[in-house]
């Protein structure tokens, strides 16, 4: 463990209890974590992971404005639903992106686990677009993806970054339970406007 992984893992720790809470600021604590994990990824030669970070931090932006602007009339972004029809172009697209990425990754690195390391960054770019959009089942992707890393880190010996996906998995069941709730005293309030 490295001083640098320390403080990725605790900025990473506060940025998604801020993505758990809704609240704006968890977009530019994610720019600074996603920088930081750049580096910690590229000294361990998970070179997905590390380019993940790239478009992490592109989709931070993205994200950021969606949840000022991307709601009607370019308002507040509400918490909705992913229906089966953009959910499985999502699933068709991390599954291709898994396999693509893996072969470059396994023929033109030294990539420590290819296919692996390919198959949890397409998915988690899933999960996080689907973040951006406050899609509610951003947080079940969330959790699946948060189980394999704490597989894949202990494995690599990143154990304070296993330990703060660990962290992450609880925070993905909360975030479920409480987007939910959201979405629901949404629905509420839009009934009794109406």
């Amino acid at each position: 463990m490295s001083p640098l992984e320390g403080v990725a893992a605790l900025i990473g720790a506060i940025s998604v209890y801020l993505s758990v809470r809704q609240n704006i600021w968890s977009w530019p604590t994610a720019i600074v974590n996603v920088v930081i994990y750049a580096l910690v990824f590229f000294q361990a030669k998970l070179y997905a992971d590390m380019g993940l970070q790239v478009i992490y931090a592109a989709l931070s932006v993205y994200g950021w404005y969606e949840w000022l602007y991307g709601g009607a009339q370019h308002t507040e972004l509400h918490v909705t639903r992913t229906g089966p029809s953009l959910g499985a172009r999502l699933v068709g697209i991390a599954l291709t992106s898994s396999v693509v990425l893996g072969l470059v990754l396994e023929r033109t690195t030294d990539a420590a686990l290819p296919f692996v390391d390919s198959f949890l960054s397409s998915t988690s770019l899933v999960a996080q677009w689907m973040m951006t959009k406050k899609k509610l089942e951003n947080w079940l992707v969330w959790i699946g993806v948060d189980v394999l890393y704490v597989a894949m880190f202990t494995f690599k010996h990143l154990y304070l970054t296993a330990g703060l996906y660990a962290v992450f998995l609880v925070l993905a069941v909360r975030g479920y339970v409480d987007w939910k709730r959201s979405m629901a005293e949404r629905a509420m309030e839009d009934a009794v406007a109406a």
